[in-house]
């Protein structure tokens, strides 16, 4: 469905857009501006959620925006406005072209390298992004009752609900700049989500699950989301302590997504280029046991991370980010990359579908096998806190998961710490399980690490 089609429930129809961004590239251009960049957005969406059976809230959500880049030589200038009379709009420009003219030179601002931006065959590619999930709050909130519902009735040992949630999201967007690029899309994204709670007084457990797709048709059944939510609240149930140990940890896969994200953040320009990353001068060199490699790629129909130019307007393309363990490529913008010395590798805004796998890997390493795999140690499924040093690797969370022995989960744990270093933990992982689990732009399986500290009882 095109975003001139007014079943979109857009306000405004992508040719509209078209024309906000030549007109404010014209203004740029007359007040001096030796480049310039404009985003016009818009997005719609609603969000139902229930508790205990009854509708808790609705929200409806239709946001706008206009946002401008202002470069004088070196020097730029960014303003942004909601309000996309004319008269707002100029006064935006004109915001942005002051802001550059006290702003002082920097060698690297500026826009990509022509050669850089993604051309029209590239913006007519078809990612199959844009799915509309017409439903009324109504609709919503019966979705979300059949998902609290399923999960209540999973066992009497299910006393209480934090609420069940249902969202519809989409957007649409049109970008263009003084280098000749011009590029927009229409997306959506869609979850169902329960958090069941499960015993009563102080033995009482919580735990939640969801499902998130930018098609409503590719969501989990809600009845499937509910039972799976209960059955993780009940299986945390009567929990215990463990002593103060070094063994083997295995992170099932939703909490692995976090370890690759700290990888894919020592290693972006930023913090690159600010010295403050443990994987400095890292290009070329072992960041991963050797059997691993990470893939980017950008161009997955439906993919949550799919683009087929960045936040720049920079086209992307499929890569091999880690390769038998050895780092082939930074995370890089334009500006990023000139502060380096490099060139832009197409990630303004982030990583796209990125995919860990191990070459050990087989169709048999479901999490069952992961555990017998495991034998003696930690199961973890949840972290809490922030304790990762983004400059020394030093690793330090609190988690909550299962004990294991004989490769059999024994009982559930909490209150306890696991600690390492990230450059050591990510060359100890011995093994990466079959049972892949994408949580946003990031797809893995559950992750055994040879050895952590754990802080317990």
């Amino acid at each position: 469905m095109s975003p001139h089609e007014p079943a979109t429930g857009f306000a405004f129809a992508r040719d509209q857009f078209q024309q906000m961004v030549e007109d404010t590239l014209a203004q740029a251009r007359k007040l001096g501006a030796s480049d310039s960049g404009v985003e016009v957005s818009e997005g719609v969406g609603l969000s139902v959620s229930v508790r205990k059976g009854e509708l808790e809230n609705v929200e409806r959500n239709r946001d706008k925006s206009l946002g401008v880049s202002v470069y004088l030589g070196q020097r730029r200038g960014n303003a942004s406005t909601s309000d996309f009379s004319p008269a707002a709009v100029s006064r935006t420009v004109q915001a942005a072209y002051d802001i550059a003219r006290f702003t002082a030179e920097d060698p690297a601002a500026g826009l990509p390298d022509a050669d850089d931006l993604a051309n029209a065959d590239d913006v007519a590619r078809d990612l199959d992004l844009f799915h509309p999930w017409t439903l009324d709050a109504e609709q919503a909130a019966a979705v979300a009752l059949r998902c609290e519902q399923a999960a209540m009735s999973t066992s009497r040992l299910i006393t209480n609900s934090e609420g069940a949630g249902v969202s519809a999201q989409q957007s649409h967007f049109w970008a263009g700049n003084t280098r000749g690029f011009r590029g927009g899309y229409a997306s959506s994204r869609h979850y169902i989500s329960v958090s069941p709670i499960a015993g009563r007084g102080r033995n009482m457990q919580r735990d939640s699950w969801y499902s998130s797709m930018r098609d409503a048709a590719d969501l989990a059944s809600p009845e499937a989301v509910g039972r799976y939510a209960a059955e993780r609240a009940l299986s945390r149930l009567k929990p215990r302590r463990v002593p103060t140990a070094e063994v083997p940890v295995l992170f099932e896969s939703t909490v692995a997504s976090g370890l690759l994200g700290s990888l894919v953040a020592a290693v972006s320009g930023g913090a690159l280029y600010r010295k403050a990353s443990f994987l400095l001068d890292s290009l070329g060199q072992p960041v991963l046991a050797d059997h691993l490699d990470l893939h980017e790629d950008p161009h997955q129909p439906k993919g949550k991370g799919s683009a087929v130019f960045d936040d720049e307007g920079v086209r992307t393309r499929a890569r091999q980010v880690v390769d038998g363990g050895r780092l082939q490529g930074y995370f890089l913008s334009s500006y990023s990359a000139r502060k380096l010395g490099l060139k832009t590798t197409g990630n303004a805004g982030g990583g796209h579908n990125l995919s860990l796998t191990s070459r050990r890997t087989k169709k048999a390493d479901t999490l069952p096998a992961m555990i017998k795999r495991l034998h003696r140690g930690l199961f973890v499924t949840e972290m809490m806190g922030q304790g990762v040093n983004g400059v020394t690797g030093d690793y330090s969370r609190g988690a909550a998961g299962f004990w294991v022995e004989g490769g059999e989960i024994m009982f559930p744990v909490q209150e306890i710490t696991i600690a390492g270093n990230l450059m050591q933990m990510f060359r100890d992982i011995a093994w990466v399980g079959a049972d892949r689990y994408t949580a946003g732009t990031r797809s893995i399986g559950s992750v055994l690490i040879k050895r952590m500290k754990l802080a317990g009882a």
